[in-house]
């Protein structure tokens, strides 16, 4: 009964926020300052965006440029589209770059079934199906570099390269992936009110933590499972992000038999927000190759 009114509680906090305060221009989790006036609103654009039904739920993307098709997946829980802002900006000079936002998140639906990461997989097939009948590049950040892997797993004629940035190896017990509205709150307000107004069904915030949370916190991911990767894969992260370390990327990057490792010093978890143009010269190469 209490988490029961912690929930209500804070969706009503979020929606008279909402009515209070609504945000000009987009901006990702615990952005600073403002999104300059004339950005692309990625994650919130009525001309690229477009919808797909994927299993029991509706899947939101958007998609950008020309060329060869390219696929965006961000990173979950407190994730958006409009993070990947940089790369979709640049990517998007060469190629059909198509951004998705994953089940629950930004416009997209959370569906009632279970999350799990073959789900994932293919909510980003179908994406891709409704735009192309082409292989693809994928370009995943956490949680959206965990769908990549398995994406890559299980549609290797899918998958011709992939870049997995702060996604390592996982077992239960190496993070607790516990969260709620309240900590959400606490954290971003400003973030999440952008989001509940994005939301088709934000009453449902706190269901879609405590199903990523349960998925997370049961999942392995070692090496039987990377094993199964053939295309070729760049692993990346920052060195101070402290839920991949190092050394956990070179040895996640060992068990892919095509794999490179590129390490951006003085980084944490989001390293391409941080530094951005020393994670894309490492993209730009790995791309040309």
């Amino acid at each position: 009964m209490k988490s029961l009114f912690l929930i209500v509680l804070n969706f009503l906090l979020l929606h008279t926020y909402g009515q209070q305060q609504r945000p000009k221009q987009l901006r990702h989790f615990m952005q600073s300052v403002a999104s300059p006036a004339n950005a692309i609103q990625y994650g919130n654009n009525p001309k690229a965006g477009h919808y797909v039904t994927a299993g029991d739920a509706k899947i939101y993307y958007e998609v950008y440029g020309k060329g060869k098709p390219l696929v965006i997946l961000h990173g979950g829980i407190f994730g958006s589209m409009y993070e990947m802002h940089q790369f979709i900006d640049s990517l998007s000079k060469r190629y059909q770059v198509i951004a998705a936002s994953i089940r629950g998140h930004g416009k997209s639906y959370l569906g009632t079934e279970p999350i799990t990461y073959e789900q994932k997989a293919n909510d980003v097939m179908a994406v891709i199906n409704a735009v192309t009948k082409d292989s693809v590049i994928v370009l995943g950040f956490s949680d959206g570099a965990y769908s990549g892997y398995k994406l890559a797993s299980m549609y290797p004629g899918t998958v011709k390269k992939l870049i997995a940035i702060g996604a390592t190896e996982l077992y239960p017990g190496l993070r607790n992936f516990s969260f709620d509205v309240q900590q959400a709150l606490a954290l971003d307000s400003i973030y999440w009110n952008q989001q509940y107004q994005l939301m088709p069904e934000p009453q449902r915030l706190q269901e879609m933590f405590t199903k990523l949370g349960s998925m997370y916190n049961k999942l392995t991911l070692d090496s039987s499972f990377f094993k199964t990767i053939h295309c070729p894969t760049l692993v990346m992260a920052g060195d101070k992000d402290g839920s991949n370390p190092p050394q956990r990327v070179v040895s996640t990057a060992q068990m892919i038999s095509h794999s490179f490792v590129g390490v951006i010093p003085n980084c944490g978890h989001g390293v391409f927000l941080e530094n951005f143009p020393a994670v894309w010269a490492c993209v730009v190469p790995f791309l040309k190759q």
